[in-house]
């Protein structure tokens, strides 16, 4: 049955460069709606700059420029690096969008009408050296609850919990390092307890993982906290309604920006975003990392159903990436930006890469350079590009680049690896691509082997007919093997496509075998990892004491 997904992936803020933590969800994201393509789902994939809060007005200003002209280079750069690792947006906009503003504002005051807003006065932290209320990014110190250090105002990193800015031990501002001190001031308040049984029910019904689910219980066990969503002026973002000097918070309209970004898109074509957004016909796909869970599973559900749209199908939830077991980290050399990765490593091979370590848990994942090399040299290149390459180049020296038809001998390797098309799908669209890859590769293991048993380079020599045959059994293998890893590395794939006269490949045709046909001659579809070339990379980044 044909489906409607909506996607989107976690709005990067437009105050730097994407990193490779940034690439985990995207690439992730991509993934999944590329398979989902693949299966003749309709498809739509959205996302955005989150543009607005302090941080942005403060790294403007250090740069000299506008908020608008800063946010708006940094988003040429963003769509240029997502595109440099294959991430095809349907659409990708901005919050700072009219679309955005009105959409927040809508919500807001059927919030206000729903009696879900309270103004309440409180005492919020306030840098004196800088004479600015400190925004939660901007308060750095040690977790209240595991006493992790260097943690942000709002929330801790290490073990998730969620708490307010005045809780923070040994508080400074972000910026100067000066201790805050306590002002009051009027905010507004979003009564998210009023929406309790709501967002339990949704928990319930499965759209989330169970240690998602489960850690979500904590809160709730808790009592879910009213959340303040005004900022004071001076912020850059969009006024509240009804206010002089107070903004929305950072956090209501960049999910807002999902709905804004379709909207956009859809104006351009004809039909209403918003609609879709309503529609129990459209499902509705969040990709996240799970330092923002608390603003995805409880605040954004309240906020949709306050608003009048669904609430979403799936929130599928990821770990954070280190990098040979360490955090990422500019100071350690652990921190690395995503045009720099692709200026030594082809993009594709961190897409694989990523795409055999993530499952269905929130575990962090690791990337480790010397398992990258040897997986991708072993899996990509020896597994998947060497039957390309030396059955092409025995059907091109011996058969004039003709095929003929499956070798008796392969007919059951073949009909298993295409049975297992209905297996490694499931893997698929239940988000756990290690389990994927596993199988492919095991596939890929049995494809290899009987080519080295038939040994078609020796057999062609004696019997034309069945060195070709056994050729073309192990290309058709290679067939299939290249259609399921499609949504994973499509450029080495549609290399593969070109190959074999077989453009455009969908899950379906996993079952159409290629006989009695021309094959293009063999151009090299992917470089082994040399491990200089790492072994470079590391020692002019990382420190000698830290480097593994």
């Amino acid at each position: 049955m044909k489906r409607t997904l909506l996607v989107t992936s976690a709005l990067p803020y437009a105050n730097g460069d994407i990193h490779l933590g940034h690439l985990v969800e995207t690439i992730q994201t991509d993934i999944w709606v590329r398979f989902q393509r693949m299966m003749g789902h309709d498809v739509t994939y959205f996302c955005a700059d989150d543009v607005h809060g302090t941080p942005i007005t403060i790294a403007a200003k250090k740069k000299g420029v506008s908020p608008e002209a800063m946010v708006a280079e940094i988003s040429q750069r963003h769509q240029r690096d997502f595109g440099t690792y294959g991430i095809q947006f349907t659409h990708f906009s901005s919050t700072g969008t009219s679309i955005n503003r009105e959409l927040a504002e809508d919500i807001y005051l059927k919030a206000v009408h729903a009696d879900a807003i309270e103004c309440r006065s409180i005492e919020q932290l306030y840098c004196p050296n800088d004479g600015m209320f400190l925004p939660d990014r901007l308060i750095r110190g040690t977790c209240p609850k595991c006493h992790a250090v260097d943690q942000y105002g709002d929330s801790c990193e290490q073990c998730s919990a969620v708490y307010n800015p005045s809780d923070l031990i040994d508080s400074r501002c972000a910026e100067c390092g000066t201790p805050p001190t306590l002002k009051s001031s009027d905010h507004y308040f979003f009564k998210l307890s009023h929406f309790e049984g709501i967002i339990q029910e949704w928990l319930k019904s499965g759209h989330v993982q169970v240690e998602v689910a489960n850690k979500l219980n904590e809160w709730f066990a808790n009592g879910l906290r009213d959340w303040d969503i005004s900022r004071d002026a001076p912020y850059y973002g969009f006024k509240i309604p009804n206010t002089v000097d107070k903004y929305f918070y950072v956090w209501v309209d960049a999910p807002i920006g999902y709905i804004a970004a379709t909207h956009e898109w859809a104006l351009a074509n004809g039909i209403s975003g918003i609609d879709m957004w309503k529609q129990p016909s459209v499902e509705i796909h969040h990709f996240i990392g799970k330092d923002i869970l608390y603003f995805h599973t409880l605040f954004w559900p309240a906020l949709l159903y306050v608003g009048g749209y669904q609430l979403p199908q799936r929130v599928n939830v990821h770990g954070f990436l280190t990098i040979n077991g360490q955090k990422m980290s500019k100071s350690r050399g652990t921190f690395i930006n995503a045009s720099e990765f692709a200026e030594h490593f082809n993009p594709e091979y961190l897409r694989y890469y990523l795409a055999s370590k993530l499952t269905l848990s929130i575990d962090d994942i690791d990337l480790n350079f010397e398992d990258f090399g040897f997986k991708v040299n072993a899996e990509i290149v020896n597994k998947i590009v060497n039957i390309a390459s030396r059955l092409g180049a025995i059907i091109h020296k011996h058969c004039d680049g003709h095929l003929g038809t499956i070798h008796p001998s392969g007919d059951a390797l073949v009909t298993e690896i295409a049975d297992a098309g209905d297996r490694i799908a499931r893997f698929y669209d239940g988000v756990d691509t290690l389990k994927a890859t596993r199988e492919i590769m095991a596939l890929a293991d049995k494809a290899n082997q009987y080519i080295d048993f038939q040994a078609p380079w020796s057999v062609i020599k004696t019997d034309p007919d069945a060195g070709r045959d056994i050729c073309t059994t192990g290309l058709n293998a290679l067939k299939i093997l290249a259609i399921y890893l499609k949504p994973i590395i499509p450029s080495i794939v549609a290399g593969i496509e070109s190959f074999l006269n077989c453009p455009s490949l969908t899950w379906e045709d996993r079952y159409t075998r290629i006989e009695q046909c021309r094959i293009q001659p063999y151009h090299h579809l992917a470089q082994r990892i040399d491990p200089a070339t790492i072994s470079r990379f590391l020692a002019n980044r990382i420190p000698s004491e830290t480097a593994v």
